[in-house]
């Protein structure tokens, strides 16, 4: 899958679509979602053009692992979840329904999450 510049998340970025922000560093934004799953859900997305976990762990320079990996411990300290537990999540691809062309994590936290897939029946 390409990289989309006209994506929601790259228009967020460039300050063309509203957001309520969490956190922002050099490298990191976090926001929350729009159409939250759990009391607290928030998104985070690394401020370059990467399509997928697999893409940013490629191309991404050290500085922007580290500071992707440390913003997901300090916005659950931030949200208050840390303590209590929180899931972090990445969808890519189709089979996965990936529905924004930027790679980013969800942050879930707030309730009791339940497992993480449902069983199959």
């Amino acid at each position: 899958m390409p990289y989309d510049r006209n994506n929601v998340f790259a228009r967020i970025l460039r300050g063309e679509v509203p957001c309520t922000k969490v956190y922002e560093d050099e490298h990191v934004l976090a926001f929350r979602d729009i159409n939250p799953q759990a009391p607290t859900h928030v998104i985070l997305i690394p401020k370059g053009e990467y399509v997928s976990v697999d893409d940013f762990s490629q191309r991404a320079s050290e500085a922007e692992l580290a500071a992707f990996m440390r913003a997901i411990g300090k916005i659950a300290e931030i949200e208050g979840a840390a303590e209590g537990g929180y899931r972090v999540l990445s969808n890519h691809g189709e089979a996965a329904h990936q529905e924004v062309p930027h790679f980013h994590l969800h942050l879930f936290a707030g309730r009791d999450l339940g497992p993480m897939l449902r069983r199959p029946r």
